[in-house]
C-alpha cells in the first residue's frame, strides 16, 4: 500500500467525480462520525480515499484486488458496518419461548380477554 496526504477535500472530491473512477462503497459518514472512506477503482488502481474532520485527510493506494477488498472490510469493522455472523436465530427462539407461556394476571389468562369496548 502507498499513502499520500491531502490538505484539501476539494481534491478527493475531484477524483471520485472523475468520468473514469468505479466506485465501490463508502465506508462511514462525516455527518455522524469523524471520517470517510471511498473505495474506487481508476483503470488499475485500487484507491481508498480517506475524508477526516480531525485528522490527516490521505490517498491510498492498494497493489491488488485482495488488499483493497481486506482494507475494505478492516474499515467496515472499524466504523461498525461489518457484516455479523448469524448466530443461528438464538434470540429468536428465546424470545418464541416467552411467548409461548401464559401470560395470567389477577387470575384470568390475558388472551382470554375480550377485545370489546
Amino acid at each position: 500500500m502507498e499513502e499520500m496526504e491531502v490538505t484539501s477535500w476539494l481534491t478527493l472530491d475531484a477524483i471520485k467525480k472523475s468520468k473514469s473512477v468505479e466506485s465501490v462503497e463508502t465506508v462511514g459518514n462525516l455527518q455522524t462520525g469523524h471520517s470517510m472512506s471511498v473505495f474506487c477503482i481508476i483503470e488499475e488502481d485500487f484507491l481508498e480515499l480517506c475524508y477526516s474532520d480531525s485528522a490527516v485527510n490521505t490517498i491510498r493506494r492498494y497493489e491488488d484486488r485482495d488488499e483493497f477488498d481486506k482494507a475494505l472490510e478492516e474499515r467496515k469493522e472499524d466504523d461498525g458496518e461489518a457484516s455479523h455472523k448469524d448466530n443461528g436465530d438464538k434470540d429468536y427462539d428465546e424470545d418464541e419461548d416467552e411467548e409461548e407461556e401464559e401470560d395470567i394476571e389477577e387470575g384470568f389468562s390475558v388472551e382470554d380477554e375480550s377485545e370489546t369496548y
